[in-house]
């Protein structure tokens, strides 16, 4: 299954930028308001043990990832690498056993939140980011048609009929601007073909940001 590997290529990715000499886990995370990079990383690691079990099969509640990160809390840095490497194993099992797809989204998301924290953007165009992108915009839904453009692609959502907006972006702005990582103003600023106040509120799953947040 080739979500099982660009999970597996993320998490790598992630693991190495946090195990860099100068990386420090103390550091905030903008975009998870009082979150630590350890704590995005202990968050990781239990959405993956609680895939994995069936505790999980969707975004968890506020109260389960304060829980998540909580069950973490005694671990040292290499425990909680160790048990997100244990998580990702049985993930790939059941994968293979079961069809599990693994919470792509999840990991995806945070890899950008922890390198806009830590001051290390990459990645940006990965196999993984394209996937959870056009997962992204067919979840997309609209009160009036909107033409989502973005480098080698176009996506339709709204109604049949009606005035179409066009917007004109990329994959990864896709990817943080779904996720609520850019504020209200910022959604407004994009390159629209005319007033995009009828979708503002339909574009985001979570959020949007309090403040406008730049990386």
């Amino acid at each position: 299954m080739r979500a099982v590997g660009h999970y597996q290529e993320t998490k790598d990715r992630i693991v190495e930028l946090v195990s860099e000499s100068d990386a420090s886990w103390s550091t905030a995370v903008a975009a998870c308001p009082g979150w630590s990079v350890r704590d995005v990383v202990a968050h990781m690691t239990a959405v993956a043990e609680d895939w994995v079990s069936g505790r999980l099969a969707g975004a968890p509640t506020d109260e389960q990832t304060a829980a998540q990160v909580a069950r973490f809390g005694a671990f040292d840095t290499a425990g909680i690498l160790t048990a997100w490497d244990d998580a990702a194993s049985e993930l790939a099992r059941k994968a293979d056993s079961d069809g599990l797809k693994p919470p792509l989204g999840d990991i995806v998301v945070h890899e950008h939140d922890i390198r806009a924290a830590l001051g290390r953007p990459g990645a940006r165009d990965s196999d993984a980011a394209r996937s959870v992108c056009d997962q992204l915009l067919a979840n997309l839904r609209t009160p009036v048609p909107l033409v989502v453009a973005v480098e080698d692609a176009e996506y339709r959502s709204g109604p049949d009929s009606g005035a179409e907006i066009r917007l004109d972006t990329t994959r990864f702005e896709v990817l943080r601007w779904r996720t609520g990582r850019r504020s209200r103003a910022q959604l407004a600023a994009m390159d629209w073909s005319g007033d995009p106040a009828p979708v503002l509120d339909s574009l985001y799953l979570f959020g949007p940001a309090d403040a406008d947040f730049i990386e």
